[in-house]
């Protein structure tokens, strides 16, 4: 990931280092797994545990440097191992083991982490989203759809919804976590032919991954539900910020991001604030769902196992999860530091000549003794006269003698299209934002 968009909480799961070291540990385990069943002398684990290499920066640069030679990254990370701790120790590292064991192993190590990461950045929105959605509980506005106005709505309400959505995704990440929470030691074709399963088992309960059956790999439709969760992510993310961005446009200006001192939003027109935070994210969100689609490509392996998915998930895992949680964590940033406009969001309400109350007439006309397409043409009538001529729309309907005009004081009462949404705050109770 480049830098712009990566995290140092993100860059400690997938760094080289970090991954070569994991790679080490499952090896030693192994070791000691052996040691464990007596195929593996105790002194000799012991040696492996006490000369193994740390894994740090010129331990990778001489992996690579190895690699270079072998062509084969698990091979030149084995010869650079064992020749750290020399024979006769040295030789029992990587015993009974085929590559996918340890890359495998460890991948599902470092997804694991990785979502570990993005669950906690979930439950932080949440708890920002329910803030703001108490918080603006009675912040009237008027609610669109198809982007023209339908009926009154809070901004608390919208935003509760949202906290709902992303609760979702914290469920969808949870699964994952036991998805990608496993590890295979089983051999060349999964049929533990060199490697006991006890040693597995031991590596498994050390690690606090799951031991399953597998072939030389674990099954990829668990990284593509990992990548799933991910992109599902990055796209409630964007449909959050598709709607604070339309909510910033010049004509609407209800919301507006946050603007720290010394910003500029244009290089070329001072008076620009531009919505960038959340165009970020809807960008971001396309990479997202990009890598999705060659997550379930990899599923589709030859036989036991191939390796053109290996090139893929080098690239779409740690990328994936990178982005993931760095839109959480760029969204919480940009809604921590939102500006709410109250005031302008009752005026948009009002600009369309009180037509957001043609259901409750409708309505009420029923409730008078009117068919219902009696009704919807007296009230459709009014509406278009009150929107092309600009007039008021219940001063039209009180000069129409087919309306009643005793009912329109409780159609026109915005307490009324409102009471009921007590009902979705509450639901915020249920979540868990600890």
């Amino acid at each position: 990931m480049i830098p712009r968009y990566s995290t140092p909480e993100m860059d400690a799961v997938w760094s080289d280092p970090v991954r070569f070291g994991r790679w080490l540990e499952v090896e030693l385990l192994a070791t000691e797994g052996h040691s464990e069943i007596g195929v593996v002398p105790t002194d000799a684990a012991k040696v492996c545990r006490a000369k193994a290499p740390v894994p740090d920066e010129a331990f990778v640069e001489r992996i690579l440097e190895r690699e270079r030679v072998t062509d084969h990254d698990v091979a030149a990370f084995v010869d650079t191992v064992q020749a750290d701790i020399d024979d006769p120790a040295g030789s029992w590292i990587h015993y009974g083991l085929t590559s996918s064991d340890i890359g495998d192993t460890a991948l599902c190590w470092a997804m694991r982490d990785a979502v570990d990461l993005m669950i906690d950045a979930a439950t932080d929105l949440i708890a920002t989203l329910v803030r703001i959605a108490r918080e603006h509980a009675d912040t009237v506005m008027i609610g669109r759809t198809h982007g023209i106005h339908a009926e009154p709505t809070t901004f608390g309400a919208k935003v509760a919804l949202w906290a709902f959505q992303v609760d979702r995704d914290r469920a969808r990440l949870r699964d994952a976590r036991e998805a990608v929470a496993v590890m295979k030691l089983s051999g060349a074709v999964g049929t533990y032919s060199n490697i006991p399963p006890e040693v597995e088992t031991y590596v498994g309960n050390k690690l606090g991954l799951q031991p399953i059956p597998a072939t030389q790999v674990v099954a990829r439709d668990r990284h593509a539900q990992f990548l799933y969760a991910c992109a599902s992510v990055g796209s409630t993310c964007e449909m959050m910020a598709i709607e604070l961005r339309h909510l910033q446009r010049t004509e609407v200006r209800e919301v507006q991001e946050g603007f720290k001192p010394g910003q500029k939003g244009s290089s070329a027109m001072p008076h620009k604030r531009n919505p960038i935070s959340a165009e970020t994210i809807t960008g971001l969100s396309r990479v997202l769902r990009g890598n999705l689609s060659a997550g379930m490509q990899d599923v589709a392996l030859w036989h036991e196992r191939d390796i053109s998915h290996s090139s893929v998930e080098r690239v779409i895992l740690p990328d994936s999860s990178q982005l993931a949680y760095y839109v959480m964590r760029r969204l919480r940033q940009l809604l921590e530091g939102l500006v709410v406009m109250p005031e302008r969001m009752q005026s948009n309400l009002d600009a369309s000549y009180g037509l957001v109350f043609s259901q409750p007439v409708l309505l009420s006309l029923v409730q008078g003794g009117k068919t219902r397409d009696e009704a919807y043409r007296i009230v459709q009538r009014n509406a278009m006269h009150a929107w092309d001529e600009g007039l008021d729309f219940r001063t039209l309907l009180e000069a129409d003698d087919d309306v009643d005009n005793a009912v329109l004081d409780d159609a026109f009462d915005l307490r009324r299209s409102l009471a009921n949404l007590e009902l979705v705050f509450a639901q915020l109770d249920t979540l868990d934002v600890s």
